[in-house]
């Protein structure tokens, strides 16, 4: 297969320069994993090499499980997509605006015009938002000692919104507050109800909230980028006994357990023998579910963490739930209507029913959106591509 070997040397090019620390990647159809590959180091400052069953901090990819769980239970009548959602999270009931500081720099609140909705946070479009994107929210936060959300404090919760309930794209806390909904609508915690409605049946033994002893002997190292280019390990690790557990970005797994939460997608919500999610819940899932809006450019409020997100520019891209869905055919190949999105460290997956494939590419690097994770990604993506095409042809 000689996209595999391509994809070998562009991975392996960037671990052996130091442009990457290490990587693995891997891509399955529906029914087989078609690639996988490891390469360079889990850590700069120590000898162990990366192996495909390294495991890292996924971040944001934790959005779509979160969501794929509150979508079992709307299947269920536990939890709809239209009530508002202050009914069974009370701190949502009556949401407050942000509309800037006064002349004294005290915050300037109203309350919102509508209600918070489940469709709304799935969608980033309640309101909520993250300050490494939002230069108004770094400044409530400093001024009013909240604490940042990757402090897994319950009191990080206790936000303003941005904008009315359905009137814009921001990306946001949003999926937090959906994993709130699905411990208040099952009796569990996030980690309980996730392992319960999704790891188990999936087969995902190592993905999980906390770190086990099997996890941390295979876990990766977060580096940081500094300004020369140069990488340094940095030290990074989410509270082990957090007062809630972060639906929005609080896991750590593996790409062979992410592939399998991306096949069940391809496979319509079967994966490991089990149907957890209805086929028609899937397409659901995989639709625009912000009509006209679209999705906005993210401009980096905190430089450490993040550099501008603008990815494909010039492309409307669109939100399912809770996806981004590109609307036109992407460089490397990727279909329209793909579904895709991210971790915060250089962790990526996308989900092409169209064409019947799906990847998962996984580094610890920040700032997010790093040109070189993204140049690595692109040539695993192509090549994926590349490969499709190839066998195609044969055929």
């Amino acid at each position: 297969m000689q996209s595999k070997t391509r994809i070998d040397q562009a991975l392996r090019q960037k671990a052996d320069a130091r442009e990457i620390p290490g990587v693995v990647a891997m891509a399955a159809s529906g029914n087989e994993v078609v690639y996988q590959g490891a390469f360079g180091k889990r850590d700069l400052a120590k000898d162990d090499a990366m192996t495909v069953d390294s495991v890292f901090w996924i971040a944001s990819m934790t959005k779509a499980i979160t969501a794929a769980a509150a979508m079992q239970l709307v299947e269920q009548g536990k939890l709809s997509l239209e009530e508002p959602i202050g009914k069974l999270l009370p701190d949502l009931a009556s949401p407050q605006v942000l509309e800037g500081f006064d002349a004294n720099g005290e915050p300037k609140l109203r309350p919102a015009r509508n209600p918070v909705t489940l469709r709304h946070l799935l969608t980033h479009t309640a309101g909520f938002c993250y300050d490494l994107w939002n230069g108004d929210m770094v400044k409530y936060l400093e001024k009013t000692g909240t604490p940042g959300i990757t402090s897994c404090k319950n009191a990080a919760l206790n936000t303003p919104i941005m904008s009315d309930p359905g009137t814009r794209w921001e990306y946001g806390t949003n999926i937090d507050f959906v994993g709130k909904a699905v411990e208040a609508a099952t009796g569990k915690r996030l980690d309980a109800a996730l392992r319960d409605q999704l790891f188990t049946p999936l087969g995902m033994s190592d993905t999980g909230f906390r770190i086990g002893e099997a996890q941390r002997a295979r876990l990766v190292g977060v580096h940081a980028r500094g300004p020369d280019g140069s990488l340094a390990p940095m030290p990074f690790e989410l509270d082990q006994d957090p007062e809630f557990h972060m639906g929005g970005g609080g896991l750590y797994g593996t790409a062979g357990d992410y592939i399998k939460f991306t096949q069940m997608i391809l496979n319509k919500g079967r994966g490991n023998g089990n149907q957890v999610l209805k086929p028609e819940t899937v397409a659901l899932m995989s639709q625009n579910h912000i009509g006209e809006l679209n999705m906005t450019k993210m401009t980096g409020h905190v430089a450490f963490a993040t550099n501008d997100v603008d990815l494909y520019p010039g492309m409307d891209k669109k939100w399912g739930l809770s996806f981004m869905i590109n609307t036109a055919r992407t460089p490397e190949g990727r279909s329209p209507g793909s579904l895709a999105w991210a971790g915060l460290a250089n962790t990526y997956y996308w989900i092409d029913p169209t064409r019947d494939i799906s990847g998962v590419i996984l580094m610890q690097v920040l700032p997010f959106c790093d040109p070189k994770c993204l140049e690595a990604f692109a040539a695993f993506e192509s090549g994926v591509y590349a490969g499709l095409d190839a066998e195609q042809q044969a055929a």
